[in-house]
């Protein structure tokens, strides 16, 4: 249909659409500014670029200092004044007072091992034999190595496996930074699935909550005992005198792991339905049986048959699992003592060798509590999706609605920081922590929003072991622990 124009006495038809729409004054004004930018009179680009890529604090209050790097990262560590970014193809090393970049390389696989001032990187390539050891603050290679497959890093130890043949390996030691491996022992092959950095052992695995990255606290320092798997049999190294004291096969319904200095047995049998558990543990010169319990659920079999597939949960000397009547427990892997169990319908979040954060059953409280004596050190009122990590200078408590990241002393639940975000938390340091969001990191000091512990815990208690000294920006120092039984500490007839 057509419209109809009017001039003088004449009807004039007039097209639809006919004259300059909002698209062609669009491109007229675009073609403007650009001829307007190329002769020199106005350009509004840079601008404009800016203010798209303008960058928004990740927290309230906001970080010491935030900087943007290439790609997400992979995991972040807190080296002695470095910060290493890992990446998936790249590694970059920042300053931990600025946030500047002091070096950058390529690699597909990160790590740090040792701590402090004793601090290194280790870099390699995937299928490639071999390795380099950084200087956090350069970046120099200080030792390259041309044939390990597999590299273990720790806070007071490296340990790498180099194979001449499939049947013909040998695991070494080193310390962070030295030279000379301190010890080597023989390994009959290893796992094909032990390449690059850090392969999966015969250990505990970690407890994970949303927004905590998984190795928030690493590194740590080495177990006095590691159970590497070699062709379905498990072989039990000494890694103070690299000694291998055992080389089991595990039965068709057991699961073998090594925690606490101890080689444990898990046995899951089928009846009725349900999965039935049996857990023992051995002496790891001997072999002999040193305690035993029945009927706790470490979660390592899924439903299908019982079949145990996964390592159970835990950290250093204890394991986490679940009693008969659905509560949760802490296990002592020493000498099999329950340490702490928990009332009904609370959940574990976290465990280290001293404490468990726990999520009360009201949902609403997340509270520390002290293994062995079960008694809470301090509560705080958190939404019911809080999750939870420890680390040794910080507790971290990761809440949502409203998005809350927030640090704790974890012996007296001081408040060592508390971010508005809905970042992530990436490290955590001796005086502070660092926070990621996409490409967007950022480092917050602790100390700057410290307050008085929360009331509803109980008060530190005289006499429960070395208190945290204070250290830069009011953070705590790590309490080191031999565990309950000394069984973190080198024995020494290990070495006889």
């Amino acid at each position: 249909m057509r419209a109809v124009g009017r001039t003088g006495g004449y009807r004039v038809p007039v097209a639809k659409g006919s004259g300059l729409g909002v698209r062609s004054f669009l491109l007229l004004g675009l073609i403007v500014v650009v001829v307007l930018a190329a002769t020199g009179v106005w350009n509004p680009f840079p601008g404009m670029w800016d203010w798209v890529n303008r960058r928004q604090p990740i927290s309230q209050p906001d970080v010491v200092w935030q900087q943007r790097i290439g790609g997400t990262p992979r995991s972040v560590t807190i080296a002695g004044e470095t910060v290493v970014v890992e990446q998936r193809t790249r590694v970059e090393a920042r300053s931990l007072a600025a946030g500047a970049q002091l070096w950058e390389r390529k690699a597909d696989w990160t790590a740090v091992a040792g701590a402090d001032a004793d601090a290194v990187v280790v870099v390699g390539r995937l299928l490639v034999k071999g390795y380099e050891v950084l200087d956090p603050t350069t970046g120099v290679t200080r030792r390259r190595d041309d044939d390990a497959v597999a590299v273990w890093t720790y806070r007071n130890l490296l340990l790498d496996a180099r194979c001449v043949e499939a049947t013909d390996c040998t695991l070494s030691a080193w310390e962070p930074r030295g030279a000379a491996p301190l010890w080597t022992a023989f390994l009959p092959g290893v796992s094909s699935g032990l390449l690059a950095d850090n392969p999966n052992l015969l250990g505990t695995r970690r407890l994970t909550a949303a927004r905590i990255h998984d190795e928030v606290a690493s590194p740590e320092n080495v177990a006095p005992l590691l159970g590497f798997p070699v062709d379905g049999r498990v072989h039990v190294v000494d890694t103070a005198t690299g000694r291998v004291l055992q080389n089991v096969e595990p039965d068709r319904d057991e699961r073998l792991t090594v925690v606490g200095g101890r080689l444990l047995r898990i046995a899951a049998r089928s009846q009725d339905g349900n999965c039935y558990f049996a857990i023992s543990g051995r002496d790891p010169i001997s072999g002999q049986e040193t305690w035993q319990r029945a009927g706790l659920n470490l979660r390592t079999a899924d439903s299908a048959g019982c079949v145990q597939r996964e390592n159970p949960y835990g950290a250093r000397n204890v394991l986490v699992g679940v009693s008969p009547d659905g509560r949760e427990a802490v296990l002592d892997g020493y000498d099999g003592r329950l340490l702490l169990v928990t009332e009904n319908s609370e959940r574990v979040l976290a465990v280290d060798d001293r404490y468990a954060v726990v999520r009360t059953a009201d949902r609403g409280t997340v509270s520390t509590r002290e293994l062995g004596s079960g008694r809470a050190r301090w509560n705080r009122p958190t939404g019911e999706k809080a999750g939870a990590a420890l680390t040794p200078y910080a507790t971290i408590v990761a809440d949502e609605k409203p998005n809350r990241l927030v640090a704790l002393d974890p012996r007296t639940g001081r408040e060592l920081a508390m971010l508005r975000t809905s970042a992530n938390a990436l490290a955590v340091g001796p005086a502070g922590m660092v926070i990621g969001e996409g490409r967007e990191i950022g480092y917050v000091r602790f100390g700057a929003a410290a307050g008085d512990a929360p009331r509803g815990g109980d008060p530190p208690r005289d006499g429960g072991g070395p208190a945290p000294g204070p250290a830069r920006g009011g953070a705590p120092q790590p309490q080191d622990s031999c565990g309950p039984k000394n069984e973190v500490c080198p024995a020494p007839e290990y070495g006889k």
